[in-house]
């Protein structure tokens, strides 16, 4: 089953700003999750997701903020049994 989650044209400003909250919501999600954890190898898991969740929005806004124009964002939510 998919869900399309983002499909469209978008100023730099409102593109950076959906991916900003999309990545702060999953980031937000992780440090829940570490909250609730007993495991260390698992809080490191979570940890490095977070890291690597920082270093691709920063990279993302570096981006976009060299873009002129419309982007195009394409997100899809892809789940199996």
């Amino acid at each position: 089953m998919n869900i399309q989650l983002i499909e469209g044209e978008f100023f730099a400003n409102d593109a950076l700003d959906l991916i900003t909250k999309m990545i702060h919501t999953k980031i937000k999600y992780h440090e829940e999750k570490i909250l609730k954890e007993n495991n260390e190898e698992d809080i490191k898991m979570r940890e490095t997701k977070i890291k690597r969740l920082q270093k691709d929005l920063y990279e993302a806004r570096k981006k976009i903020e060299n873009t002129s124009g419309k982007i195009i964002l394409d997100s899809q939510l892809t789940f199996n049994n």
